[in-house]
C-alpha cells in the first residue's frame, strides 16, 4: 500500500504526447520604452493628451464596424520617428475627421459574462468600459489587468491575437512601447471584439498535425505554397474575403505548411521571420506604377508587433505567438494570390548614398506621412535592423526602395470592404 508520498519507478515510459513540453524562449533585448505617461517634455506630453482625446472621443472600430481606428499607430510612429508637437497634431486633425464616436452597446459587460460576447464588434463600448473598470480595481496597474483577461484561462487571448488581420496584436505592441494604459485598454477591447475561429489552431493542439514536411525557413516554405499547383485557380482576384474560403474549404492543405515550419532553433527562426516579413512587402513589388500590398504590410506590422511582445509576454506563449503570425502569413498570402518574393529587388536596390535619417525624414515629412500603414512599416523594418544589424543593408535598402515607390495601397477585391477574420 502506498502513501501519497511514496515514490517508486513507473517500469515503462511515458507516450511523447504525454509529456509536458518545455517552454521555449525567444531570448531578444526589449525595446526601448518611451513612457509618455511620466515624461515631461512637449513632444511627449502632446502625444499623450492626443492618445487620451482619441480614446475618449472614438471608437475602436467604425464604417459599420469594419474599419479599425488606426490613431495610436501613427501618432506613436510619428513620435518615435521624432515628429513633433505640430506634426501629431496635424495627423490627429486629418485621422479624426473618418472616425466616429463612441456608440453603446446592447448591454454592459461583467467578470461573470465577460466571454459570452468574444467576438461581438458591437460590444466594443462595453468591453473597454469592462476592461478600465478592472484597471480602477487594480490601482491602474494596466500590465496586471493584461496578464489576467489575455494570459489566463483553458482559452487565453493571446492565442487569437491575428484576429481582424492582427490589429489588437498591433495595438498591444504600441501599448508596451508607449506604455499606455489607454492603448493597453483598447487592445484588450479589441482582442475581445475580434476574437474567432482562428483561436482553435493554437488552443488546440489536434491541428498541429502530423508533418508532411519540415522546413527551417519561413521564405523557403513560402516558396514552396506559390509552387503549390493545389492552390491554383482558387480565388480569382485577390481581397480580405479570401481568408474565410481558404479556411473554410481548404483547411487541411494550408495547414499542412503551417506545420511545416517548427521552431529547432525559435530565436534564429524568429530573426528569419523578420527577414521574411520584409521581402513581403518590398520583394514582390516589382513597378514604381504599381500600389503595394494592403494586405501583406500588415505581415511586417504584427511581426514588429511580436517583436516587441516576446521580451514581456510569459515564455509559455512565445512559441504559439509566433505560430500564430505565421498562420496569418499563409492565410494572407495565399488569399493575395501568392506573389512571386524576388529578394534580389531589395538585394541589388541601390541606395545612392540614402540613409536611415533619409528614411526617417520621409516618414515624417514625405508625400506619405500621414499614411498610417506607410509610417508604420518604414519604422518596422528600422527596428528589425536595429535588433539583429544589417551587415548587408537589407532593412535600409527594402526601406529606402519603399519610401521611394511608394504610391498607395492595393491588393483589394473590387467593391467588397468585406470584414476580416
Amino acid at each position: 500500500m502506498f502513501s501519497s508520498f511514496t515514490t517508486f519507478s513507473v517500469p515503462f515510459s511515458i507516450p511523447r504526447y504525454f509529456r509536458a513540453r518545455p517552454s521555449v524562449q525567444v531570448a531578444i533585448k526589449p525595446v526601448k520604452v518611451h513612457d509618455v505617461e511620466t515624461q515631461h517634455d512637449t513632444r511627449a506630453r502632446t502625444l499623450k493628451h492626443l492618445l487620451k482625446l482619441n480614446h475618449v472621443n472614438h471608437s475602436i472600430f467604425y464604417h459599420h464596424l469594419q474599419f479599425d481606428n488606426h490613431m495610436p499607430h501613427i501618432l506613436g510612429s510619428a513620435y518615435l520617428w521624432g515628429a513633433q508637437e505640430d506634426h501629431l497634431n496635424k495627423v490627429y486633425d486629418k485621422e479624426s475627421k473618418e472616425l466616429e464616436k463612441w456608440q453603446d452597446s446592447p448591454n454592459e459587460v461583467s467578470t461573470y459574462d465577460w466571454r459570452d460576447y468574444l467576438g461581438d464588434r458591437r460590444y466594443q463600448r462595453a468591453y473597454v468600459d469592462f476592461f478600465e473598470d478592472e484597471l480602477v480595481l487594480n490601482g491602474y496597474n494596466w500590465p496586471k489587468v493584461i496578464d489576467k483577461y489575455l494570459f489566463q484561462g483553458k482559452e487565453p487571448l493571446i492565442n487569437c491575437l491575428v484576429a481582424g488581420l492582427g490589429h489588437p496584436l498591433i495595438h498591444l505592441g504600441y501599448a508596451y512601447e508607449l506604455s499606455s494604459r489607454e492603448l493597453a485598454m483598447e487592445a484588450l477591447g479589441l482582442s475581445a471584439t475580434s476574437y474567432s475561429f482562428l483561436h482553435k489552431y493554437l488552443d488546440n493542439a489536434s491541428y498541429t498535425k502530423t508533418l508532411t514536411y519540415q522546413i527551417d525557413s519561413p521564405l523557403d516554405i513560402l516558396r514552396r505554397v506559390a509552387a503549390d499547383d493545389r492552390f491554383n485557380g482558387l480565388f480569382n482576384s485577390p481581397g480580405g474575403n479570401n481568408m474565410d474560403i481558404l479556411l473554410s474549404n481548404h483547411e487541411d492543405l494550408l495547414l499542412e505548411h503551417w506545420n511545416a515550419w517548427q521552431m529547432v532553433d525559435a530565436k534564429k527562426q524568429f530573426q528569419d521571420s523578420q527577414h521574411a516579413a520584409t521581402a513581403l512587402l518590398v520583394a514582390t513589388h516589382e513597378s514604381k506604377s504599381n500600389e503595394y500590398d494592403f494586405f501583406l504590410v500588415h505581415l511586417l506590422t504584427t511581426n514588429h508587433a511580436v517583436r516587441v511582445l516576446l521580451p514581456v509576454v510569459p515564455v509559455q506563449f512565445h512559441v504559439s505567438l509566433i505560430r500564430q503570425w505565421w498562420l496569418l502569413v499563409l492565410m494572407v498570402y495565399v488569399s493575395q494570390l501568392r506573389p512571386c518574393i524576388v529578394e534580389d529587388l531589395v538585394h541589388q536596390f541601390d541606395l545612392a548614398e540614402r540613409d536611415w535619417a533619409w528614411v526617417k525624414k520621409r516618414a515624417i515629412e514625405g508625400q506619405w506621412a500621414m499614411d498610417a500603414h506607410y509610417v508604420k512599416a518604414l519604422r518596422a523594418m528600422m527596428e528589425a535592423a536595429k535588433t539583429w544589424g544589417d551587415e548587408n543593408k537589407f532593412y535600409l535598402k527594402a526601406a529606402v526602395k519603399f519610401a521611394d515607390s511608394f504610391r498607395g495601397w492595393g491588393g483589394f477585391k473590387p467593391l467588397d470592404p468585406a470584414r476580416i477574420v
